[in-house]
């Protein structure tokens, strides 16, 4: 038997390799796969086609649920389930290539007639989808082989393939679309795990998802907190993770200087207007629904709601859009003129009730918004009220004389053109003309030139008061990545999240 005498040396390289095996150890052993995000709004319920809650578009758009493309941050059309596509010479054909190997979250096998089912579905008549406008060009939808569709337009659709990578565009199984709105399958990177209702929602990692491999984030919880100092209270410590639509502006100063956070200010596709109900007098009088806009000065609005965070705006269109026209000045801040408007409009002592949902922003600007009024001798009435309340009596029955809300949704100029039923109460055969030859118009510069005529129509209409584009203002662990900064849509894709 042979004896090894282990020396000094030996035993401090001995120590040495240990510690650093125990170090790698506890690094993997620390290395999070979880994640939890906070947010304002509760889905109301768990399927983008049958709803126009913005949250069900952030939670389950091209994460449980995919689309024919996608979209990047830069809002660039990519592929999703469709690999790659042709369009004809007159653009009014598209064929789509779908992807290999994709199955649902239940095992069943996704195909041509997914797409088709889908499409179907949303076009119908008795469809609930939430933005059926964006089907109306299809004449038809065609299965030609089960890795290929065809897509037939009536006309070319500048939005087209931009519009197919949103929510409302979704493909669905028949199996499972009728319960996608408590139990929602998918095709996507994550599959729905549980709701507590008034709570939190879990989403896990698909393990079959084409992408899986890249995907490091195994469970995502979202924790919904609609008060912003509990916001704020959950945040600081460390009960969620990350906080993309950020309640509490006032306090971002404070998460600036905590080594823990990062603060990201980006852009949003949010419009925030006072909005009015133009098929009910006394907003069927563009003399009033001018002297309201003369009557608001937005920057106070900005700086006492969001605390100098966000934009103003003069018609319904983002900023940051290569064509965007600055009409901020078409309805100066002007007290006198708003009353003398009213006054040729015979409404000198005007009574109105403002319809405020409760979201923060809504809520501090309902309040500013009364104050500037009742100067131009328009007395507010303020009621808030609850998100499902907003949506059944405001914008499903027009209940209402004025609210306000952030439209977050891409290239909806088109809302303008929606008719008389929509909440809005708008109904302009000009303008929906007009709209028509914006969403068919596939040369860039005509469109561009198409685009600026839509806001100025809008602005010389007076339809709303356009009052700010919301920010993006997010709070974020300092070592958690692969979130995007601003939204060019409604979804972020959960896919890209790591721990650094």
């Amino acid at each position: 038997m042979t004896r090894h005498h282990m020396t000094p040396r030996d035993i401090r390289r001995l120590a040495m390799a240990t510690a650093i095996g125990l170090t790698a150890t506890t690094s993997m052993a620390l290395a999070r796969t979880d994640v939890v995000i906070g947010m304002q709004q509760e889905p109301t319920v768990l399927d983008p086609t049958a709803d126009a809650t913005a949250s069900i578009d952030s939670i389950f758009t091209q994460n449980v649920f995919e689309s024919l493309t996608s979209v990047t941050e830069s809002g660039e059309i990519i592929p999703a389930l469709a690999d790659s596509w042709t369009v004809s010479e007159d653009g009014t054909v598209y064929t789509f290539d779908l992807a290999d190997g994709v199955t649902y979250h239940d095992g069943t096998t996704f195909d041509s007639a997914d797409v088709k089912f889908s499409f179907d579905r949303a076009m119908a008549e008795d469809s609930v989808n939430p933005t059926k406008g964006i089907f109306k060009l299809i004449t038809s939808v065609e299965a030609v082989d089960p890795d290929t569709v065809r897509i037939t337009l009536s006309k070319p659709d500048a939005f087209f393939l931009f519009n197919m990578a949103q929510g409302d565009a979704s493909i669905v199984a028949p199996e499972s679309a009728d319960t996608n709105k408590t139990s929602p399958v998918g095709t996507g990177a994550y599959r729905f795990d549980s709701w507590t209702r008034g709570a939190s929602m879990t989403l896990v990692k698909n393990p079959d998802h084409r992408d899986a491999g890249d995907v490091t984030i195994d469970r995502v919880t979202f924790r919904f907190i609609a008060d912003p100092a509990a916001a704020v209270a959950a945040l600081l410590s460390e009960e969620v993770d990350a906080f993309p639509g950020m309640p509490a502006p006032e306090v971002l100063e404070q998460f600036k200087a905590d080594p823990r956070f990062d603060v990201v200010t980006g852009t949003t596709e949010g419009e925030v207007i006072l909005a009015l109900n133009n098929g009910k007098p006394p907003f069927d009088d563009i003399r009033v629904r001018k002297a309201i806009s003369h009557a608001l000065n937005r920057q106070e609005i900005i700086d006492g709601a969001y605390y100098g965070y966000g934009t103003p705006i003069g018609s319904f269109f983002p900023p940051h859009h290569k064509s965007y026209v600055d009409l901020t000045g078409q309805y100066a801040h002007d007290i006198e003129k708003a009353k003398a408007l009213l006054a040729e409009a015979g409404q000198s002592d005007l009574s109105v009730t403002l319809r405020s949902p409760h979201f923060p922003y809504a809520r501090r600007s309902a309040e500013i918004i009364q104050n500037q009024l009742a100067k131009a001798g328009i007395a507010v009435a303020i009621e808030q009220v609850e998100w499902a309340f907003w949506i059944g009596e405001v914008y499903k029955k027009s209940n209402y004389d004025m609210t306000i809300i952030a439209h977050t949704s891409p290239n909806d100029m088109g809302n303008f053109a929606r008719g008389p039923k929509y909440f809005y109460g708008y109904d302009n055969p000009e303008f929906t003309a007009l709209w028509d030859r914006i969403s068919t118009e596939p040369d860039p510069a005509k469109l561009d030139a198409l685009l600026k005529q839509g806001q100025r129509f809008i602005a010389d209409e007076a339809v709303h008061a356009f009052l700010f584009q919301l920010p993006r203002l997010g709070v974020y662990r300092k070592d958690l990545s692969g979130y995007w900064t601003s939204s060019p849509v409604l979804f972020a894709p959960l896919k890209d999240l790591r721990w650094n």
